[in-house]
């Protein structure tokens, strides 16, 4: 890394948790600008899914069972 890098990094140091978290998430988006598009989407599934959950047009399943599927898939 640069010293100027270092400089800033040093300084991101000294700022609280949240903002650091924020310029770690800003940073992340210049790099990969579709990681903004996946987290848009991913909200929007979030909101979504409750809505859909009350409405009864889903069904909720047991992290048992979604656990189970997922190690069956893994260890094929």
């Amino acid at each position: 890394m640069t010293a100027f890098a270092e400089k800033i990094y040093a300084e991101a140091l000294g700022l609280p948790s949240d903002e650091r978290s924020g310029l770690i998430n800003k940073l992340l988006e210049s790099i990969t600008p579709a990681m903004r598009s996946i987290q848009d989407a991913w909200i929007q599934e979030a909101e979504k899914r409750p809505a859909e959950y009350k409405a009864g047009s889903i069904e909720a399943v047991p992290s048992e069972e979604v656990f189970s599927k997922i190690h069956t898939r893994l260890n094929k």
